[in-house]
């Protein structure tokens, strides 16, 4: 009896030895390589699986998830001789089990030593001033150098990362003079632009000053020479009226001697006043002759006169 109990505790526990060794559970998002007697047999999904125990085992284990590897940081020289520390992230992920497993031994470590090198040879194409704004094209060039190797692996190069470039602190110092020399380049610019624009409008406003002065000084000459020749218009218009009244009057009964009359009132007026006005004068020869004044002036205005008639009829 005791050593039925003995071989059934035997059975079970190699019946118990034969299924953990046989039965296999694959986790979703992998895959496990399995090998025959040391020869590769087949490539088990996710999910519940039975082996031949003692022939077939697990020789792989992949996950087809994205995988990030840290690329450690290391030391580049750009085409201007300049040394910085680059590090960065590479991100890629298996696509064919069987070869990652037996195209390379391990893809992750080829995986960050090409990136490395091809990283150190794409910043050796381009100077210190680009590296900093071509992080995108160095980015794409290491994924490009990558993925074409890594086909023969069964991994596929997602993308790749630059995470810090670290130029010694000499250069650091150097670019920051000399960003602060340009600000100051373009405050003197814009400052000077500004002074240059005040200028041109100061140039402008004085100009057009100048010529609303003149136009206002051309405006107030037309504008005197046009009451000139107004005041001349009408004190032509006024004495030929005066003229015209004159000669009325002397044609007028009584107007002859009226004339008369007023010629000598003015010819006394104007001796009396040079009189007065003169120590010294020289007096006419017939000082009592006033009628012979008189006469030729009458006959002034009779010529005048005369002359009127005749226009008068001519017209």
């Amino acid at each position: 009896m005791d050593n039925m109990l003995v071989g059934v505790g035997v059975l079970v526990a190699f019946v118990i030895v034969v299924l953990v060794k046989t039965a296999v559970v694959v986790p979703q998002r992998s895959e496990f390589v399995i090998e025959r007697l040391g020869k590769y047999r087949t490539t088990l999904e996710a999910g519940f699986h039975i082996l031949i125990p003692f022939l077939d085992k697990v020789a792989y284990k992949r996950s087809l998830k994205e995988e990030p590897i840290d690329i450690p940081a290391q030391t580049c020289i750009t085409s201007d001789n300049v040394t910085m520390e680059v590090d960065g992230v590479l991100y890629l992920q298996v696509v064919n089990t069987k070869q990652s497993a037996y195209g390379i031994d391990n893809y992750h470590f080829a995986a960050a030593q090409l990136a490395q090198t091809s990283l150190r040879s794409a910043i050796g194409k381009i100077s210190l001033d680009n590296s900093f704004e071509a992080r995108e094209v160095l980015n794409q060039q290491v994924v490009n150098a990558l993925d074409e190797a890594a086909q023969n692996w069964g991994v596929k190069v997602l993308r790749y990362e630059i995470k810090d470039l670290q130029p010694p602190r000499s250069v650091l110092d150097a670019m920051e003079k000399q960003m602060k020399a340009e600000r100051e380049k373009r405050a003197d610019i814009a400052r000077s632009e500004g002074e240059r624009q005040s200028l041109i409008n100061r140039a402008e406003g004085e100009r057009a000053e100048a010529i609303a002065l003149s136009e206002g000084e051309k405006m107030k000459r037309i504008n005197e020479a046009e009451g000139r020749a107004e005041e001349i218009l009408k004190v032509a218009e006024a004495t030929a009226a005066g003229l015209r009244s004159v000669a009325e009057a002397l044609s007028a009964p009584g107007g002859h001697e009226a004339a008369n009359l007023d010629v000598a009132k003015k010819y006394l007026e104007e001796f009396g006043k040079l009189a007065k006005e003169n120590n010294t004068m020289i007096v006419p020869g017939n000082l009592t002759d006033v009628s012979s004044m008189v006469a030729t002036a009458m006959s002034t205005l009779d010529h005048t006169k005369v002359k009127k008639a005749a226009e008068n009829t001519t017209a």
